[in-house]
């Protein structure tokens, strides 16, 4: 007799789909509470604990920090998964395994198991009725994870801490990489109150890793935290001027060094049997942990018209979306030697963003804009909003809410100029783009 066969990714995300997405929300309203989560796990034989976990926190370069230490894991012979959120092309990339993302069949086979348990939950109207579309990607990640047999897993918080879905697992080592305002109207107003969610990922028996001074304000919350649950704490040592590539390569290399302290070893090649460290993170390794939308550098062609003694134009992209995010961004694309004249940005914020502060900064370092609308989010500013905010600043600038006709339009200013673009503002505009651009590079 035949086996039934699993239906295809497209057929399984359209039966997710029809759960609560919020991030494609507007944000005030979302659900709290890890019960939805749990019941979820108990119902597919927990399989979060299934592997070891990193769990890794904070409002910038979590994502980095979480592919490096990926691939130096990787590199030490270890099974390793990561996963991550939100995606720039397609959701597999939310899971990768020893590397690679995920394919479309063992995918869809774990979100159609996890959706079958919702529907249990449902029928027996327990707490699983209550997950949302996060709930049950994230569940599918955890069951991929346990199906391909992996020792270790990178998880990604997707917003906040204490009470994102992520927070099911035991992170040997929890990492908060560091703390700035952002999702305000749930994580809190301040930045002390934000450190108080995103330190909730900590859990007695783990350590604590982050690049926060223990007397800067949200390093003090998170300091205290660990001081209750008898927690040890690992702080990067770096210069202030230091590049977002250094100090999350500094923070990773701090806590592959933990990890060898605690008996970790290399399995595989010259050195096996040594304590893993901060060494494995090579130049190819580093390089191999690159995500798409951050610090993205394309030599993007420009069409014939618009060449004036030149064939192409730099174009950056990176989905920084709060105010010291982009100013960390700014400041180290301009210490690239290959980067230079004026910079024309195309730009767009979710609605909960902090436009003001935001365009503040970008206002020090940018020429032109262009505002568009990432409508992917579903929660956009308006362009024109944005248009306004950056006007009042005495900054020249204009809307086009199709983000492909702005792009067009930033073209031209920059060819005009000499200059170079700058996608920012959201990973789902680098997402309407990235194909684009990619597709046209020199």
């Amino acid at each position: 007799m035949p086996q039934p066969t699993t239906p295809g990714l497209p057929a399984a995300l359209s039966r997710l789909d029809q759960l609560t997405n919020w991030e494609r929300k507007p944000r005030g309203e979302m659900r709290v509470g890890l019960e939805p989560m749990l019941d979820l796990m108990q119902r597919l034989g927990d399989p979060h604990r299934s592997f070891r976990a990193i769990h890794v926190a904070g409002t910038k370069g979590k994502g980095s920090v979480c592919a490096l230490l990926e691939a130096g894991l990787l590199r030490a012979g270890w099974r390793v998964g990561r996963y991550a959120s939100p995606h720039v092309d397609r959701v597999n990339e939310r899971v990768s395994v020893l590397g690679s993302e995920v394919d479309d069949e063992a995918l869809a086979k774990a979100i159609m198991q996890v959706l079958d348990c919702y529907e249990g939950a449902k029928q027996a109207a327990t707490a699983g009725e209550d997950a949302t579309w996060f709930d049950v990607i994230t569940a599918a990640a955890f069951v991929v994870f346990r199906d391909a047999g992996l020792n270790w897993v990178v998880v990604e918080v997707g917003l906040g801490g204490r009470l994102d879905s992520t927070n099911v697992v035991f992170g040997e080592v929890a990492i908060v990489t560091n703390i700035g305002l952002e999702h305000t109207e749930i994580l809190g107003t301040t930045r002390e109150a934000i450190a108080r969610e995103k330190v909730g990922i900590l859990k007695p028996g783990a350590t604590l890793a982050t690049t926060l001074a223990a007397d800067d304000e949200a390093g003090r919350v998170l300091q205290e935290r660990a001081d209750q649950l008898g927690c040890d704490v690992l702080r990067t040592d770096l210069a202030g001027d230091a590049t977002i590539a250094e100090t999350n390569i500094a923070l990773v290399g701090l806590v592959l060094e933990h990890l060898g302290r605690q008996g970790e070893s290399v399995l595989e090649g010259d050195v096996k049997g040594r304590p893993i460290g901060p060494e494995l993170l090579q130049p190819d390794v580093v390089a191999k942990a690159r995500l798409p939308g951050r610090m993205e550098r394309f030599d993007f062609v420009l069409p014939a018209a618009l060449r004036r003694g030149r064939e192409t134009v730099p174009l950056m992209m990176d989905g920084a979306h709060v105010p010291f995010n982009i100013e960390a961004v700014l400041r180290d694309i301009t210490r690239l030697s290959d980067v230079s004249g004026e910079c024309v940005a195309v730009v767009a914020l979710a609605s909960d963003k902090d436009a003001p502060g935001f365009l503040g900064v970008l206002s020090r370092y940018v020429s032109d804009a262009v505002f568009t609308e990432a409508s992917g989010s579903g929660r956009a500013h308006v362009a024109e909003e944005l248009a306004e905010i950056w006007r009042s600043l005495g900054m020249a600038g204009e809307a086009e809410p199709d983000p492909h006709k702005a792009l067009d339009r930033a073209l031209e200013k920059a060819s005009e100029r000499g200059g170079w673009i700058l996608v920012t503002g959201s990973l789902y505009l680098v997402g309407a783009l990235r194909n684009t651009v990619s597709g046209t590079i020199g």
